[in-house]
């Protein structure tokens, strides 16, 4: 090859790369739609799993048998007590975001796992003895439906548990309302400037409220939607001294002093209680492990000097 077209050839490619730089360059640079269009376009509600709309081989869409398959999972649910009235409710009460589709598609997936672990232990202990196949099937059934009721199980598990933080946060955030209204401020004010400075769920929920008051809802109405949103008794009690404190023109400040007041024994007396379960808690390892190791450590010398004199 010459010198010549040596040299053609690599400028050629250096022009190459060049143009090719320049193109992934002015690529990255974001363009006028690509900055509005997640002000302008509308996010998706629904899951994403439930979004792909590619055909099957009989012509229908992966959603749609999605959807079928959720609908028909729900039912079988419904059966044996998961509702879908119950299921929309704690996920309302959860605050995991989750919608009742996406929650039904995680029922499926912990039932086939349970259903594949009990498959799967059951051909294992095929190879070494001898297994009952009729009894192995009716196991991993089990095991489905006990999956299913398990991701259920641990629904009701994040509602209480998220109950349970907005319920010690209470007090905090009644006595700092109590204190922006005793400065002279009126209730949604308060609301709103706990929101600003405050951290989580009970601020969260409050939050809410503030967007339903801003929105035009009445905030006794408000108040009410914050007590189906928590399910909480000390949350309700709140809502109706507020509401009723409102009507009668009750002194908003007191109110809210006697609220946080009674929140504070509330959680001093929730604490008690959760002491004295763990102290029962703590007499189970004393009495099943250490009780008969000081027993045996106790009794053993006397016996082995009874063997020695025999």
């Amino acid at each position: 090859m010459s010198p010549a077209l040596t040299g053609a050839l690599t400028g050629l490619l250096g022009a190459c790369g060049i143009l090719m730089v320049i193109d992934a360059v002015r690529r990255r640079r974001p363009t006028l739609i690509s900055r509005l269009e997640p002000y302008v376009h509308a996010r998706p509600s629904t899951s994403r799993l439930l979004a792909s709309a590619s055909p099957t081989a009989d012509g229908q869409t992966i959603s749609g048998v999605l959807l079928d398959t959720v609908t028909r999972l729900g039912g079988v649910l419904e059966a044996i007590g998961s509702s879908a009235e119950s299921v929309r409710r704690r996920l309302a009460r959860s605050g995991t975001g989750l919608t009742y589709e996406e929650l039904r598609i995680q029922q499926l997936l912990w039932a086939v796992a349970g259903l594949a672990i009990a498959t799967g232990g059951g051909l294992a202990l095929s190879l070494a003895w001898r297994v009952n196949v009729p009894l192995l099937i009716v196991f991993s059934l089990v095991a489905a439906v006990g999956g299913a009721a398990a991701r259920d199980w641990w629904l009701t598990r994040a509602v209480e548990r998220r109950r349970s933080r907005i319920e010690s946060q209470l007090p905090d955030v009644v006595e700092l309302l109590a204190l922006v209204v005793g400065a002279g401020q009126g209730p949604v004010a308060a609301i709103e400037r706990v929101v600003h400075i405050g951290r989580g769920e009970l601020v969260e929920e409050l939050e809410l409220t503030l967007a339903d008051v801003n929105s035009g809802t009445v905030l006794t109405t408000a108040l009410a939607h914050l007590e189906d949103r928590v399910g909480s008794l000390h949350v309700t009690r709140l809502s109706e001294a507020i509401a009723v404190a409102l009507e009668r023109g009750t002194p908003l400040a007191d109110v809210l002093r006697a609220q946080a007041a009674d929140a504070r024994e509330a959680s001093r007396r929730a604490l008690m209680e959760e002491g004295g379960r763990r102290e029962i808690a703590q007499m189970v390892p004393v009495v099943f492990l250490i009780l008969p190791i000081t027993v045996v450590f106790a009794l053993f010398p006397g016996l082995f000097v009874l063997r020695i004199g025999l």
